[in-house]
């Protein structure tokens, strides 16, 4: 496993090793102790979650407030997706910029989200399927959401047109009124 830093060293983009042949493949897509030693992280996963979007969908930009503040390990095992972070630390010298990689079954690229951070994708197959430990249980009261189309954001989604949101998605708040973290 190699863990590789973004434009925003806090995210990192994981590498797992992987084994294969003309049957197939196979590869740790978890192990505590590798983890560990590529990211310097001793992290404690408590939900895993999964989900399936039809192209275009965007799901995002999710993330929650303190005291419930998630870290997320994320990919992809089926499609592709354009996956983003957005630094909500407003002590970081990173606050406010976002980082996006594209996760696909065929790369096997993950995604360490550290909690601070809002979390969103965009999927660009036909159908995509997302997987994503967290740190954190789900707690529908510190649910936020970041504005996806937030031009002080600038994110460079790759779509042309609008793409397919959920309602709360969709009436997310942008930066300027979003809740933040107090801490980097």
């Amino acid at each position: 496993m190699k863990a590789v830093p973004t434009a925003i060293p806090d995210v990192l983009v994981i590498e797992p090793k992987v084994f294969g042949d003309a049957r197939g493949f196979f590869f740790e897509s978890y192990n505590r102790r590798a983890f560990k030693e590529a990211t310097g992280l001793d992290v404690d996963f408590v939900q895993d979650n999964h989900s399936k979007s039809t192209k275009g969908v965007l799901r995002g930009l999710h993330y929650q407030a303190p005291p419930k503040a998630q870290g997320k390990l994320v990919r992809v095992v089926q499609g592709e997706v354009f996956d983003v972070a957005v630094d909500l630390r407003k002590s970081s010298s990173t606050f406010g910029r976002w980082v996006g990689e594209i996760l696909s079954a065929e790369n096997k690229r993950q995604l360490w989200i550290p909690p601070g951070f809002a979390h969103g994708f965009l999927t660009l197959s036909a159908t995509a399927e997302f997987l994503y430990k967290t740190t954190d249980y789900h707690s529908p009261e510190h649910e936020r959401g970041l504005l996806w189309s937030d031009p002080a954001l600038g994110i460079a989604w790759p779509i042309d047109g609008e793409p397919q949101l959920a309602a709360k998605d969709a009436a997310a708040h942008p930066l300027k009124r979003a809740e933040l973290f107090g801490a980097k």
